[in-house]
């Protein structure tokens, strides 16, 4: 509920104290520039502190003091406000990136690879449900109160995402530690990582996730500042376009995470790479439906349904290719080169933002068509670069793929009809402790 509430709100927060169009650039990329870097350090902190569990708690409680400050600059009226928000988004952030990379390495450890497909589907169902409800909770909340104290809307909504971080962090705590495996052997630098491109099947995969994140964030931060500054959408519109997008995502885990299980996450990772490029175009095609928001509340879905496939199959393929012993370092520097790629991408779009001719009367038109080609170009040169690392997979056509996805002709091993909730009927099975 916190992400759902931090990650979809903090743009609006930031137009709402006045930032600019640049400065929302700065507000989405400086931080998670900073976070990246943070990374180089994840291994050497778990280590200083002795446990996982531990590191996760001591992180985790002060994630959640922070958003205390940031819910009250909704009330104070300065000149540097929005700074003080990036600054404080920055340790936000930076935060979170270590207590992903700590967990996702202890969680790995306790799951078998054949399970990992399942298990990760039906975990971001729960946190997809239970940012739904932090989005839409929001939202109504926002709207309600823009009629009478609008900074009112933004404190209640932030002081109850750090309540909510409070209480995930007493289950926190209650996960079972495993010790973290380490041999000398083990240590590489970051520029030994990439030095390794050309024989190690997983750096060719970090360089695709990052040149997509790249070519996506050219965009992706600019959105909502297109619907609530351009369009003047009011937040009801803005939460219900978000909505749709969250849900889509919600319905499809199971459904990738089953066939990824199949068929293996480096295929699906192609598929969804091979769609992403077509997300910016629904967006381009907005002025034939005269920017209607029931128009963005239908495409949204289609977005949210490839995004979720391929940020689900990314995490389960990099459980897969790397072993115990080296996750936590891998899974730092694949967040390293994540949050730069975010960080040059989003920043290069806010120049572009103020530099490109407008399409249809909006600049950001024309920023959506650029982020289109970059992401075809990205997939058609490095999709191929990349392995599947399995071996007990089904070689399946995209054919094959697109008409078991639709229920047509379900791949070997599938059920025809989706259980969209799965492990729920099954949970001694999949008795995990999660991180929200």
């Amino acid at each position: 509920m916190m992400l759902g509430v931090v990650d979809y709100y903090i743009v609006p927060f930031g137009l709402f104290l006045g930032a600019t169009t640049q400065q929302i650039g700065f507000l989405v990329a400086v931080p998670q520039l900073v976070s990246s870097f943070s990374q180089l350090f994840a291994v050497g902190a778990i280590r200083a502190v002795g446990s996982r569990v531990q590191f996760l708690r001591i992180l985790a409680v002060l994630q959640a003091s922070l958003l205390l400050p940031i819910s009250f600059l909704s009330l104070v009226n300065f000149h540097w406000q929005v700074v003080f928000l990036i600054g404080f988004m920055i340790l936000f952030r930076m935060l979170g990136s270590l207590i992903a990379t700590a967990w996702g390495s202890l969680v790995s450890d306790y799951l078998p690879p054949q399970k990992r497909g399942h298990y990760f589907g039906w975990r971001s169902q729960i946190m997809g449900l239970a940012a739904l409800s932090g989005i839409a909770g929001a939202g109504v909340i926002l709207f309600l109160m823009k009629q009478y104290w609008p900074a009112a809307g933004f404190l209640i909504i932030f002081f109850l995402a750090a309540a909510c971080r409070f209480a995930s962090t007493w289950l926190l705590a209650k996960m079972i530690d495993m010790p973290l495996a380490h041999r000398p052997e083990h240590d590489f630098s970051f520029i030994e990582f990439i030095r390794r491109y050309r024989q190690s099947n997983f750096v060719k995969f970090v360089l695709y996730s990052s040149f997509i994140t790249f070519a996506t964030f050219l965009s992706a931060p600019y959105t909502s500042v297109f619907i609530l500054r351009d369009l003047h959408f009011d937040y009801l519109s803005y939460t219900g376009i978000q909505i749709a997008s969250v849900t889509s995502a919600l319905v499809s885990y199971p459904i990738w995470g089953k066939h990824a299980d199949v068929a293996g996450n480096a295929k699906m990772l192609k598929i969804t790479g091979a769609l992403i490029p077509v997300i910016p175009i629904f967006w381009l095609a907005a002025p034939l439906f005269h920017y209607n928001p029931i128009y963005y509340v239908m495409m949204e879905p289609f977005a949210g349904f490839v995004w979720g496939g391929f940020n689900l199959c990314a995490t389960n393929f990099i459980y897969d290719a790397v072993t115990p012993e080296k996750r936590v370092r891998c899974l730092g520097y694949y967040s390293l080169m994540t949050g730069v790629s975010i960080f040059c991408g989003a920043l290069a779009g806010g120049y572009l933002a103020h530099h490109l001719p407008p399409l249809f009367g909006f600049p950001i038109m024309s920023l959506f068509l650029v982020s289109c080609l970059m992401r075809a170009c990205v997939y058609f040169i490095f999709a191929d670069k990349f392995s599947e690392v399995r071996e007990n997979i089904t070689r399946v056509t995209a054919g094959q793929f697109f008409l078991s996805l639709f229920g047509i002709r379900p791949l070997k091993g599938l059920k025809r009809q989706w259980n969209f909730f799965p492990g729920i009927e099954n949970n001694e099975e999949l008795k995990m402790k999660s991180e929200e």
